[in-house]
């Protein structure tokens, strides 16, 4: 599929008229995988870019082209990797833990562990009953059968995944449900108002969007609106870790704010914000913001017209829909991390059994943060045109799936290497931070007339006041 085809197959899916075609400068294959994953990057941020500029263009502005450079969107899918702070490339705080990887059971099938955050480390020790080292969890989960672990984790909330492959992914329970499911799901909920916004210079200007994300997928749904004007505040809880890379990566034009949305008066608050709010970004599993009263129904009684923007792992149907799971899980799960191990095995001459591997980009994390902005963009003009409150999902596993359906390229022409640095002139931009000098992937979709573009630096997390800037 072409990134033309994949745009207007996204566009028919949100539901809105057909947009104005983007245009699209070079082809995969780009990274070191058959996978198009710079056509699946480019299609979904032009989408979000093409919606936003229609609610431009109705708000009075002039028509403007759109376009995206391939090898930028092939970048933009491992832009944690691009990040320098104060000239030194940062650590992954994961990368390095027993915990988080690849393991062979006893049955002889492998499974990806995800014991990245200090909570999650400790239980799935705990579960394998083994020291924090490699050998050893490797010799705990030898004695295991993989599924019977995958479940235990489950139940336990933890994380893990199977690797499977494409077609033993769609015979399983959840891969049925999701097989019907598109990777932008647009819902309207509830009866509210045209939406009406004021002049402004950027596309989506006096847009306010409240981020309660964390790693990887849900914080970029909301820098992705941010680049195209709008308003964004993150709140979380001071007791919950996060990755110092990741925040740098996804806070750009952001601000950031702690509540303790388990205190009564610390809730209330949240729910004075949305009052005000347009879009709500909610990447917890599904239902555990509703624990709390934090429902699409409560917050669009309390502020009609409210976009909420869900992101999950597995999806939002079926029995897997409430467990927790990473990028790892979705591509072990779903059968990219097979076809990729498979792929490097077969290139290399191997005449071993094929180990699973990842792609060499973050893909489902970041495409799923670029579709749920695309689907937010939707929805907002989607409310401009005929009202309502509007619900969006998207999830790692479907994503996956859609990335499956765009085809793969020849093996023949995948590139033995890459560097996601190189070509990026006029992308790499630089600012002013708390911790010193940040340089980064900036926005790469051009538009001739509004230029995407972050207003602020990452912040420090918890720095700024629970309240909109105008307020």
């Amino acid at each position: 599929m072409t990134p033309q085809d994949a745009f207007a197959s996204l566009n028919r899916m949100a539901g809105i008229a057909p947009l104005r075609a983007p245009a699209f400068q070079g082809e995969d294959p780009i990274a070191p995988t058959p996978f198009r994953v710079a056509t699946a990057a480019a299609a979904s941020l032009t989408l979000a870019a093409a919606a936003a500029n229609e609610i431009w263009r109705l708000r009075g502005g002039a028509r403007q082209d759109i376009g995206i450079d391939l090898k930028a969107a092939a970048a933009s899918l491992t832009s944690f990797s691009l990040l320098k702070l104060n000239r030194q490339h940062m650590p992954r705080a994961s990368q390095e833990k027993p915990t988080v990887g690849f393991y062979r059971g006893a049955c002889g099938r492998w499974i990806h562990l995800h014991g990245g955050f200090p909570h999650l480390e400790q239980r799935t020790l705990d579960l394998l009953n083994a020291a924090n080292a490699r050998d050893a969890v490797a010799e705990a989960v030898a004695k295991w059968n993989v599924l019977a672990l995958e479940d235990a984790l489950a139940f336990m909330g933890q994380c893990g995944a199977v690797v499977r492959s494409d077609e033993e992914w769609k015979q399983t329970a959840q891969g049925a449900v999701l097989a019907g499911i598109a990777p932008i799901v647009l819902k309207k909920f509830a009866d509210a108002p045209v939406l009406r916004l004021p002049d402004g210079e950027n596309p989506l200007d006096g847009v306010r969007v409240l981020d309660l994300t964390r790693v990887l997928a849900g914080p970029v749904v909301a820098r992705t609106l941010a680049s195209h004007g709008a308003e964004v505040l993150g709140v979380r809880s001071e007791r919950l870790e996060n990755d110092p890379l990741f925040d740098l990566d996804t806070g750009s034009g952001k601000r950031s704010t702690f509540l303790e949305l388990t205190r009564p008066s610390e809730a209330e608050l949240l729910r004075s914000l949305a009052r005000d709010a347009h879009v709500f970004v909610d990447s917890y599993r599904p239902g555990a913001l509703g624990g709390l009263g934090i429902t699409p129904a409560a917050l669009a009684h309390i502020s009609p017209g409210i976009i909420y923007v869900s992101v999950s792992c597995y999806g939002h149907q079926g029995p897997w829909a409430q467990r927790r799971g990473f990028e790892q899980m979705a591509q072990s799960a779903t059968g990219l991390a097979a076809e990729q191990g498979i792929f490097a095995a077969e290139r290399s001459g191997s005449k071993r059994e094929a180990a699973p591997q990842l792609l060499p980009v973050a893909a489902c994390d970041y495409l799923t943060g670029y579709l749920a902005a695309a689907g937010a963009a939707a929805a907002l003009l989607r409310r401009y045109r005929e009202g309502g409150s509007w619900l969006v999902q998207v999830s790692l596993a479907s994503t996956a799936m859609w990335l499956h359906g765009l085809g793969k390229v020849a093996a023949s022409r995948v590139p033995h290497s890459w560097n996601p640095a190189e070509g990026l002139d006029g992308l790499i931009q630089s600012c002013e931070t708390r911790r010193g000098t940040l340089e980064q992937l900036g926005p790469i979709v051009r538009m001739s007339k509004t230029p995407p573009k972050w207003q602020c630096p990452p912040p420090e997390p918890g720095a700024d006041p629970p309240q909109w800037i105008a307020a």
